[in-house]
């Protein structure tokens, strides 16, 4: 399995981030780039790997839908064990990755998890809602969701349950966490603000952690 690793030399960071990218886009999307590299210029060690699917997509230029949940979780299974084992790991992803590792910290002790745009449903079908696993998750989960996303909108979220999982909102934010030019909000805002978030976060981990 292949990954981005970012790893700060000034010291050794007690907890990994280990970010999975979503279904459309890689793990060096600019997306995923702009995450990452935050977060490491504030000191954070930051893995990312790819999916078997996106794999093969980017060794033959094909594309092909995600593989069911079960192959994704091997797979986000194995990058855990290969970044240190559950202890070391804080588990996040965009959108259909951020699902997999909260659905991941269902099944493992992990020490955090990181949802940026959770796909609570698919676009325009609200009613199939993918929460149910949430309350087997015993790690601290941050989500991180756009105001418009369609996959979960402000007013649509706090009917679901989600146990403990602390959720916050970018100000007229879409999927990708873009907002529109009317709003007066920026997009380069916008990441700037998840990458605080994350950054707490995994601090207040990382002092637990030692």
């Amino acid at each position: 399995m292949d990954f981005i690793k970012q790893t700060p030399k000034r010291r050794k960071a007690p907890l990994r981030l280990l970010l999975a990218h979503g279904a459309g886009a890689p793990m060096d999307s600019d997306f995923m780039n702009s995450v990452a590299d935050g977060l490491f210029e504030r000191g954070f060690e930051v893995w990312r790997f790819e999916f078997p699917y996106m794999q093969e997509r980017r060794a033959t230029g094909k594309k092909r839908p995600p593989d069911r949940a079960p192959k994704l979780l091997a797979s986000f299974t194995e990058a855990v064990e290969m970044a240190g084992g559950p202890d070391q790991c804080v588990v996040a992803g965009k959108s259909m990755g951020g699902r997999m590792a909260s659905m991941l910290a269902a099944e493992l002790q992990v020490k955090g998890v990181i949802c940026l745009g959770y796909p609570f449903h698919a676009p325009g079908k609200p009613e199939k809602v993918r929460v149910d696993h949430f309350p087997d998750m015993k790690a601290p989960t941050l989500i991180i969701q756009g105001e418009r996303d369609p996959f979960g909108k402000r007013e649509e979220v706090p009917g679901y349950e989600l146990a403990k999982a602390e959720v916050n909102w970018l100000a007229d934010g879409d999927h990708d966490f873009k907002p529109r030019k009317k709003s007066g909000y920026t997009h380069a805002d916008n990441i700037q603000q998840a990458i605080t978030l994350m950054a707490n976060f995994i601090m207040k981990l990382k002092i637990g952690a030692k």
